[in-house]
């Protein structure tokens, strides 16, 4: 069985909704960074000086190759990345080698095999 490792940053608001849409789409788990800061194309608006800026979480997901693509539009309609400007991204890297998931394997197994 082969994993990817899905990274999303998004604000802090939407992080249930999207923690709850991946589930259902087939993660298994997720690990919760919170309180990250990133800028993209727009600079953070500025009010007396202070910058005005929303709290951002990094959503980390080890799931199996076959699922992630599902999992990974999942979590960007939940975000609403494509909607507006600065709402968060997702994306997918290989994950050449993972310890401590055998437990996540056999519960996988089944699901994959429906997959495929």
């Amino acid at each position: 069985m082969h994993f990817k490792l899905i990274i999303a940053f998004v604000e802090d608001e939407v992080t249930d909704a999207v923690l709850d849409a991946a589930r259902r789409a087939g993660a298994t788990g997720s690990t919760v960074i919170s309180q990250a800061r990133g800028e993209g194309v727009e600079k953070p608006h500025t009010f007396l000086g202070l910058t005005l800026e929303t709290q951002r979480d990094v959503l980390l997901f080890l799931v199996e190759e076959h699922l992630s693509r599902g999992i990974l539009e999942t979590i960007a309609n939940a975000g609403r990345f494509e909607q507006r400007s600065g709402s968060g991204i997702a994306f997918q890297i290989d994950v050449e080698d993972a310890v401590g998931i055998s437990h996540q394997i056999r519960e996988l197994a089944p699901v994959v095999e429906e997959e495929l």
